[in-house]
């Protein structure tokens, strides 16, 4: 028997009945089979007579039998039979996380627990001195009761000729996996498993959170951990599964069952605190929910081999119903003819009518005290006016502090930025953390973010008309060039181009610290821009850095 007579139908060792040929990886062909003395659906993966990768696959065959965690799906005979080499595994049904990224990603909940699930697997592996060697979308199965297998412990990377691997590299596989899972790309420089490449800036990957709005900041630390070379803000990389479960379980929690729908997974990321605010700014789409409709067993996806078929709902969208108390009943859901209408209570009435007689009180005192003043005032000799009191709608200035309602980046596409400047860490900048910083993206050739646009900032929303007497940023880094600016015209609105601003300050090559940006004349407005027009030398280019801004009224 050679691998071309496996076929539909053939009785594999007199056991393994072949019905469907799932996949052909590299000459060797992965089978749905039956298992006629145990009555049920297995895999079987089959090498042609004289395959070079017979002694690898019986080598990994015996490794994968270490591999007890029941997330991996076990190896259950591997042997020769007519020079033809196979083994079989068991079945599992369901859809390849690479089936379901195909229709968009998923929510950060679903992201999170699915590799958390598989990076727990992958610790108990890994304690026994093996690696799975081939962690893809293709070999993560979501089966129909929504739960984690993963296929082709060391198998897989037998029959792909691509060596034993090493559990630092199954690691590396399984943040390309959460990176593709929370953004719908692939974190390299190709196409691969059914996604287009996810973006890169100066030659670095981009964060998730830079690539999809939404993806929770918490799995994005964590995803560049995994990725970033060297990963940001001087965190520590992850290179264990021990520590990536450790880490993923601080965000979606340690429950095994899967998520399900969007309303639930936040509800349980925010009794987590899991879930960032800037996640539930603008609601996205929801991605296919990771419990699919149970399907029948003939219809189900083997191991991910399958081609795909819409057994996904989208999450459905909810929305909180106020319960209304039903009123008394008869039993039939109508009111008794004898039970009288409710009525206010006397206690209740004379509480409003004391409550307006000391408001009138009030006036009436103020009115006297305020008549008394200008006597006064008239008596000692002061001046008065013959004009009416005026009344004003202009803000009243006073001193201190005013607060920040709200802030965005500011790097328009009209101006030749990419409307992205990250716009997660913004809220530093106003957190009352030294420690804490906003930056911008690293510009090479030149401090004036290399030639390609006139600035980048931060827009602060004061969330009415304010009067601005001074802006205090504090600066990380040397010759920085700074403005302030206010919207042109209506300063209730804030300009999406630098040309709808005004500079009302500029200071030129500031060193490191606490700079005062000071309006040359009177000036109110709601928003106010910081923006940067030179940055300070960084590794490898340039960059701004700012920590603290205070607004003074």
């Amino acid at each position: 028997m050679s691998n071309q007579t496996v076929s539909p139908g053939a009785l594999l060792a007199g056991r393994y009945r072949i019905a469907e040929l799932l996949a052909e990886i590299d000459g060797a062909r992965v089978w749905r089979a039956v298992d006629e003395v145990l009555s049920r659906a297995v895999v079987v993966d089959v090498l042609p007579v004289g395959d070079p990768r017979t002694n690898l696959l019986f080598d990994a065959a015996r490794r994968a039998a270490a591999a007890n965690d029941p997330r991996f799906l076990r190896v259950l005979d591997c042997d020769m039979h007519d020079g033809v080499t196979y083994c079989v595994r068991e079945w599992a049904g369901g859809r390849s996380l690479e089936r379901m990224l195909g229709t968009g990603p998923l929510t950060g909940q679903q992201a999170g627990w699915l590799a958390r699930e598989v990076s727990e697997a992958l610790e108990n592996l890994h304690r026994t001195g093996y690696a799975h060697g081939a962690i893809s979308p293709a070999t993560v199965i979501i089966t129909d009761a929504g739960a984690i297998k993963v296929v082709g412990v060391a198998t897989e990377a037998a029959l792909r000729s691509s060596g034993a691997g090493s559990p630092e590299e199954d690691v590396h596989s399984l943040g390309e996996l959460l990176f593709a899972s929370l953004t719908g790309r692939w974190p390299g420089p190709a196409p691969a498993w059914g996604l287009q490449p996810a973006p890169v800036e100066h030659g670095r990957l981009l964060s998730p959170r830079q690539v999809r709005a939404g993806v929770p900041r918490s799995l994005d630390d964590i995803s560049d951990r995994l990725l970033g070379d060297p990963p940001r803000h001087h965190a520590p990389p992850i290179t264990s599964a021990a520590g990536l479960s450790a880490a993923l379980s601080g965000v979606v929690g340690s429950s095994h069952e899967p998520p399900n729908q969007m309303d639930e997974t936040v509800q349980v990321a925010r009794q987590n605190g899991s879930i960032d605010d800037a996640t539930q700014v603008v609601p996205q789409a929801g991605p296919p929910a990771l419990d699919p409709t149970p399907q029948p067993s003939y219809d189900s996806e083997p191991n991910g081999y399958r081609q795909p078929q819409p057994a996904y709902n989208t999450a459905a969208e909810t929305r909180p119903v106020r319960r209304q108390t039903p009123p008394p009943s008869n039993g039939n859901g109508r009111r008794r003819h004898d039970e009288p209408k409710r009525k206010g209570s006397w206690g209740g009435r004379i509480l409003i009518l004391l409550a307006i007689l000391a408001l009138l009180s009030v006036i009436a005192m103020a009115q006297f005290l305020l008549k008394g003043a200008m006597n006064n005032d008239q008596d000692s000799g002061g001046s008065k006016s013959s004009a009416p009191p005026q009344t004003s709608t202009t803000p009243s200035v006073t001193s201190g502090p005013a607060k920040i309602v709200s802030a965005k980046d500011f790097d328009p596409e009209a101006d030749g930025g990419n409307g992205e400047e990250h716009s997660e860490d913004v809220p530093n900048t106003y957190d009352g953390k030294a420690s804490t910083t906003w930056q911008t993206q690293t510009y090479h050739n030149k401090p004036n973010l290399g030639g390609t646009k006139p600035g980048v900032g931060i827009v602060y929303n004061l969330g009415a008309k304010t009067s601005i007497a001074s802006v205090a940023v504090a600066l990380q880094g040397d010759d920085t060039s700074i403005q302030l600016m206010v919207p042109k015209g209506d300063t209730t609105k804030s300009p999406t181009s630098v040309s709808g601003w005004q500079a009302v300050d500029t200071k030129a090559d500031q060193p490191e610290g606490t700079v005062t940006l000071t309006p040359q004349s009177p000036t109110e407005s709601q928003y106010v821009l910081v923006y940067l027009t030179k940055l300070p030398k960084a590794d490898g280019g340039f960059r701004g850095i700012i920590s603290e801004v205070s607004i003074q009224k």
